[in-house]
């Protein structure tokens, strides 16, 4: 049997969490990782015009605010492929919280996106933080984010970059101290 994807360790070695690509950079459809069939399906394409700017895919055995696995982009020059595990360090997170816009109103979730470099990217390696990249660079990655789901019911805004740190207590689990 397979194993589950999702259920594979946050962490390796160094200190590096991992990344299960699902959307390649260049594709032109959002692929979603199915736990339960072992294998990744169509969730999406994305409008017209728009290709992932860089490998996109979800940080296993977390969860966010929506139920699923932290998202994460992969800042980086190249591509793989749906199912890679790419070891990482954050650069930052990108504060998104998004409603439905047929739900009620007011009611909105937080979904942010995690950047992230591989700890195998020597070119990246001056990058410590999200600061580190250019404003434009943000900038894009912002509208981006945006575009990707304006053709869907979910009403998208961005609220702020935050540090490597925000990332790390992401990743941490609240302590379980005196229980």
């Amino acid at each position: 049997m397979e194993p589950d994807l999702s259920r594979l360790p946050t962490r390796g070695l160094q200190g590096a969490f991992h990344v299960i690509v699902e959307s390649p950079r260049g594709s032109t459809v959002k692929l979603k990782y199915e736990a339960t069939l072992g294998a990744f399906s169509l969730s999406r394409p994305l409008p017209r015009g728009l290709r992932y700017p860089f490998d996109w895919g979800f940080i296993p055995s977390t969860k966010g605010p929506d139920g699923d696995p932290l998202d994460a982009m992969v800042l980086w020059d190249d591509t793989t492929w749906p199912g890679v595990l790419l070891p990482c360090r954050a650069l930052g997170v990108l504060q998104v919280d998004q409603g439905n816009t047929g739900g009620e109103p007011g009611e909105r979730q937080r979904n942010d996106r995690i950047l992230a470099v591989p700890m195998a990217a020597p070119r990246y390696e001056p990058l410590r933080t999200y600061q580190d990249v250019s404003r434009r660079e943000r900038d894009e990655l912002a509208h981006f984010f945006l575009a990707a789901v304006r053709f869907e019911d979910k009403d998208a805004r961005i609220l702020g970059w935050e540090g490597p740190e925000a990332v790390e207590r992401m990743l941490t689990p609240p302590s379980s101290a005196g229980s």
